[in-house]
């Protein structure tokens, strides 16, 4: 690839500056916030994407794709430009870019004291490289030592990426190695890089494959770097700031999209199996499920149809019912109903070769094009080869709708499954449709998830449009979080994917996706033994996403129930998930509300603290709760650090203090999940309930956990009817609390905002075991707070 150097300014506008760079190629430098800058290179003034699907801050992006000139949705401050002989600098109040000759760019924000301090810089040496005969582009960037690297989406390993090496090029990456396998299902080239006095965010919005080094690849020729290659596309990110790593992550989230605000049934234990809908009494099995529930009073609120239904002969065909298997959908969704759970049913984008609608698609022209042929492109697919479906196409979206609404929606399927959906298309030719303007599939693979589910989604709101929807999908892009939820795909069964998958879980997180969770129990491989399967539950329940789900190789099924033994164990870890809802859906609402992430390495929350950045197996659900997952084969202790604060951390079940900054050890046997609560916090908590249902909803209470000594904390329940657009007009409850605690007393004031009035009318507020401080609520002795 050419390096590209010299430049000079050509063109100064309202909200950015053009250089011309070796005469030929233009580079954009846009100002969109004080702490938010835009670095654009149109190769010879010229884009080869011009829009995007990724960036959204503020409305959803058109079908079509935002235009890449779109400055909509940003503040676009004022800023001033300085030029000198061999430099110019353009500066906001809290960022500064300096453009050097020849070309690199160097960074400086300003601290708290009003100083500039170094950020970032490119590689004085080739930072810009364009391919010049063909597609290819590449960035460099200094890489300085104490720099930590997170983010980049779903990727295996640890949490911190620093000295690796990673590829977004989306796969079905069955029965992946979670220490190691990559790439995976998602395309997320976002980083986030931590230094101890400031943080900041760094996003490539390209869509095409790409390689990302922090650090595997040194040369001679050039000072310690960091590299991120595409096969094609151009060059396009976006540089933000942050006092500290979680206003990145925050910030990242409002640049992509807001996070879906699901139905509160969609926290709740969603239960799935390849083996149920692949048996050829696929009903049968399916109704014994709900009976099993009941039967080991295992609370549940959906299921999760994975594609057997869909077969002929073995093979998945999508918007096909095999009537042998399944003779009466519409009957089995009401069984389902009539039991208080819900059904999402499993699509694939793509359709096999001698799939009974295959022409009938073909010759509507909806599929993706071949790159020589006038005919469709053919892909591998499911032990077969097939068309994948052109999701630029606006027929095709009407085609995949009608087929969402007539075969699922209409059968009493609640929701969509979008799966298998990496469109491993690799002629990178393909033609796509492009919304009237063809487009080559190597620019926009990710998006095509992304449309699809997209596609799915306004189905579901036209179909019951007085209902949020719930979608799942596997596959997508930096801007997802707007439509589903996800996991991290097809896990293989062992103690190191226990261990690894929560990483990933957390890494997704800091990369903006919050509504995650794996397939507990592990996906392919031998069926977990009873210790292993205990552990895995007990921390898939600590997850946004819980779902036990299984295609073992020995042909077993992955069930609460499957060990007896254990099953108690089970049905407790489930029942505290249960018990916890309301604090998990106050959290999925601070995701949507407040842009905060649900799960959170240690760090995020306490950066003061070195410790919490080595890598653990601990984390946050919320800013309240420590998880101390247990992931080593007959471990019966658990030691932990405490993130240091400034008053320390109570024992979830017996409600001793432990005081900060310390190592602890906490007994784990078998049944038992160690869990610890932030000194400070609240937990809105629940009685058991079967499944999530409003009117037998009839309990609330609030656990303090209060400060030690003297201090004031404060937190959120938030309430309505779990699945309308309510909250919208008021019609919700945000019920808000401060807690000031002295040496005698504890004072809780609690305020009621919104029209929304739960079944349960009376908070119920319990103190830990040994409190002998006076509890006051709303200025008076008490142990409740109701409506009045």
């Amino acid at each position: 690839m050419k390096t590209l150097k010299n430049w000079t300014l050509q063109k100064q506008s309202a909200h950015h500056v053009e250089l011309l760079v070796d005469e030929q190629h233009t580079l954009c430098l846009y100002v969109l916030e004080a702490n938010l800058f835009r670095v654009l290179i149109k190769r010879k003034g010229e884009l080869a994407l011009a829009r995007t699907w990724s960036i959204a801050p503020g409305e959803d992006v058109p079908w079509e794709g935002r235009s890449r000139e779109d400055l909509s949705g940003f503040s676009l401050p004022e800023w001033k430009l300085e030029q000198q002989q061999e430099t110019l600098t353009v500066e906001s109040e809290q960022l500064r870019v300096t453009v050097h000759q020849p070309l690199w760019l160097e960074w400086h924000y300003r601290n708290e004291a009003g100083e500039w301090q170094w950020l970032a810089g490119d590689r004085p040496t080739s930072a810009y490289q364009i391919n010049a005969h063909g597609d290819g582009v590449a960035h460099y960037l200094s890489r300085k030592k104490e720099e930590r690297f997170y983010g980049l989406g779903e990727k295996a390993g640890n949490l911190q990426r620093t000295g690796q090496r990673y590829e977004m090029r989306n796969l079905d990456a069955m029965g992946y190695n979670a220490a190691s396998t990559d790439p995976l299902y998602k395309h997320v080239p976002f980083t986030l890089t931590r230094r101890d006095d400031v943080s900041y965010g760094l996003f490539y919005d390209n869509l095409s494959s790409c390689w990302l080094d922090l650090g595997n690849e040194i040369d001679n020729y050039h000072t310690a770097y960091r590299r991120w290659q595409a096969e094609a596309g151009d060059i396009d990110y976006y540089i933000f700031t942050g006092a500290r790593a979680l206003d990145v992550t925050k910030a990242f989230v409002r640049l992509t999209g807001k996070t879906l605000f699901g139905p509160k049934w969609s926290l709740g234990y969603s239960g799935s199996t390849m083996h149920y809908t692949d048996a050829p009494d696929a009903q049968n099995q399916l109704m014994n499920f709900i009976r099993l529930c009941e039967e080991h009073a295992i609370p549940c609120d959906s299921f999760q149809l994975s594609s057997g239904y869909t077969s002929i002969n073995g093979k998945r065909y999508v918007f096909n019912w095999n009537y042998d298997k399944v003779p009466q959908p519409k009957e089995m969704s009401q069984a389902f109903h009539d039991a208080g759970l819900k059904l999402a049913a499993n699509i694939k984008p793509c359709l096999l070769q001698d799939h009974p609608r295959y022409h009938e698609v073909a010759e509507k022209g909806l599929f993706i094009r071949d790159s020589e042929n006038p005919g469709p492109e053919r892909s591998s697919f499911w032990d077969d080869e097939g068309s994948h479906l052109d999701f630029t196409n606006p027929q095709t979206i009407a085609w995949w709708q009608e087929g969402v609404t007539t075969q699922l929606l209409e059968m009493g399927i609640d929701s969509t499954w979008n799966d298998n959906n990496e469109f491993e298309v690799w002629d990178g030719e393909a033609r796509c449709a492009g919304f009237g303007q063809e487009i080559a599939i190597k620019h926009i693979r990710p998006v095509m998830p992304l449309l699809m589910m997209r596609a799915s989604m306004e189905a579901q709101q036209r179909f019951a449009p007085d209902k949020r929807p719930y979608l799942i999908s596997r596959s997508g892009c930096a801007g997802m979080q707007r439509y589903v939820q996800t996991w991290s795909g097809d896990n293989r069964t062992n103690w190191q994917t226990l261990r690894y998958n929560t990483r990933m879980g957390l890494g997704m997180s800091l990369s903006g996706l919050y509504n995650v969770g794996h397939d507990v129990g592990g996906f392919s491989g031998d069926k977990p033994d009873a210790e292993l399967f205990v552990r895995w539950v007990q921390n898939g329940v600590m997850h946004p996403r819980f779902t036990i789900h299984s295609w073992n190789d020995d042909q077993t099924v992955n069930e609460p129930w499957m060990y007896p033994a254990v099953t108690p164990a089970i049905r407790s870890a489930i029942e505290l998930r249960y018990r916890l809802l309301p604090y998990l859906y106050t959290l999925l609402w601070q995701a949507h509300a407040d842009d905060e992430p649900m799960l959170r390495p240690t760090f995020l929350d306490h950066e003061n603290d070195a410790q919490t950045f080595e890598e653990c197996d601990d984390f946050l659900l919320g800013r309240d709760l420590l998880v101390a997952s247990v992931v080593e084969p007959g471990q019966r202790e658990r030691s932990l650090w405490l993130p240091a604060n400034e008053s320390g951390w109570y024992d979830f079940y017996t409600g001793a203090w432990y005081a900060p900054g310390q190592w602890v050890t906490l007994d784990a046997p078998l049944e038992k999940l160690p869990l610890l609560v932030r000194a400070g916090a609240g937990l809105p908590l629940s009685n058991r309930i079967r499944h999530v249902e409003a009117k037998s909803d009839t309990f609330r209470e609030l656990q303090l956990f209060p400060l030690k000594g003297t201090g004031r904390s404060s937190g959120l329940l938030f309430e309505d009817d779990g699945e309308s657009w309510g909250y919208k007009e008021g019609n919700a409850l945000w019920l808000s609390w401060e807690m000031v605690c002295d040496s005698e007393t504890i004072n809780l004031e609690v305020t009621a905002r919104g029209d929304y009035r739960p079944t349960w009318q009376t908070l119920n507020v319990t103190l830990p075991a040994g409190e002998k401080r006076r509890l006051m609520i709303n200025g008076e002795p008490a142990t409740a707070w109701s409506f009045r």
